[in-house]
């Protein structure tokens, strides 16, 4: 509905700029602008005309850009009202909406960019020849962990070296708090672990909030910005490096042959369930994954940092798996939800869906 009203702004406010180009051409009279107004300056009415509703245009074509359009119609549209601003100030209320959605999508924009910029070093530059998993490759780990990766639909696949992993859910950052909607995207890497995540999350209507997780080079760090501009959090630090490896870690049941990497290794403490030790970067942590008869991968639980106002605590975080489905012929997790299990209560704060995956393409 906002996204609606904007847009109907943008269009109106970009054909009434017509009116000031009808008057200079004597194509009508407009008894709404008394003032004179020459040719040279009807060029420039029209002009801003055109850009708004090629700003207006973008913007329903939800084109990342349209803001850089949006700029100058808004600068040559105001110096037009000052020349007549007796008829024409009214129009400045236009153009402060505008600004107003103006200003968060070039801090999206300037986000973006941001994110490509890293993915552009973080990716591999060429994906490894593909290797096909097999049987015997799977002697060395346990039993269990077999079982899931031949369940997983894994073996005889090619080895994953990269994921690109598509989701949607629901967040709530506090206990007690709104759930939030979202949408993102994450690219993993498996040779070298890491992750980097990207989401954008509706506060409210019109109100949005973008963050960035990511895990490079046995480093986390999360950014989250208000309307793409207002720092809310930049976490980083020892804390966030190792609740980041065990995140890395949990969600190699997207990517179930980084299973065999040799910074994980492997424990099977009875019939259904594994403990995974990762060590990487100076830091070493570990986890416990649950399976159920038939090999699915139905938990991960592990000792995580979670961030309190006077420090963060080592509490237990809990990945609960709710139902699976095929991606390019692997059978993973599609839906889950993250528990943090604190001495107050239970906290879950994550419901998440995976709707698209795409392995080893850059």
């Amino acid at each position: 509905m906002l996204r609606t009203f904007f847009l109907f702004i943008l269009l109106l406010h970009g054909l009434i700029h017509l009116m000031g180009f009808a008057k200079a051409f004597k194509y009508a009279e407009i008894s709404q602008l008394t003032g004179h107004i020459s040719k040279t300056a009807g060029v420039l009415w029209l002009s801003a005309a055109l850009l708004f509703i090629a700003s207006a245009v973008l913007f329903f074509l939800k084109k990342e850009t349209w803001w850089m359009i949006g700029i100058p119609a808004v600068m040559l549209s105001q110096m037009l009202i000052f020349s007549q601003w007796h008829d024409a100030k009214f129009g400045t209320v236009a153009n402060v909406i505008a600004l107003l959605g103006i200003v968060p999508a070039f801090g999206q924009w300037n986000f973006n960019a941001m994110v490509r910029n890293e993915l552009e070093t973080f990716l591999p530059k060429e994906i490894p020849t593909e290797t096909v998993l097999t049987r015997d490759m799977l002697a060395p780990l346990p039993p269990v962990v077999q079982k899931w990766l031949e369940r997983s639909g894994a073996v005889g696949k090619p080895l994953v070296h990269t994921a690109h992993i598509r989701q949607k859910g629901d967040m709530l950052t506090k206990p007690g708090g709104t759930w939030m909607p979202f949408e993102a995207e994450q690219w993993n890497t498996v040779d070298q672990p890491g992750f980097i995540w990207r989401t954008t999350m509706q506060a409210a209507s019109g109100i949005e909030i973008v963050g960035r997780d990511k895990y490079v080079d046995g480093h986390g760090n999360m950014l989250i910005k208000l309307l793409a501009l207002v720092p809310i959090a930049d976490a980083k630090g020892p804390e966030t490096d190792q609740g980041s490896l065990l995140r890395n870690l949990g969600e190699i049941c997207w990517m179930p042959s980084a299973a065999l990497r040799d910074y994980i290794r492997w424990e099977q403490p009875d019939s259904l369930s594994a403990k995974a030790t990762m060590t990487h970067g100076g830091i070493t942590a570990s986890g416990v994954f649950r399976f159920d008869a038939a090999g699915d991968l139905v938990s991960f639980e592990a000792r995580r940092y979670y961030d309190r106002k006077e420090g963060a605590t080592l509490e237990n975080w809990l990945v609960t798996n709710t139902g699976y489905r095929e991606f390019e012929g692997i059978r993973i997790p599609h839906k889950s939800e993250v528990t943090w299990k604190l001495a107050g209560g239970d906290y879950t704060w994550l419901k998440l869906e995976i709707v698209g995956v795409e392995y080893n393409r850059r």
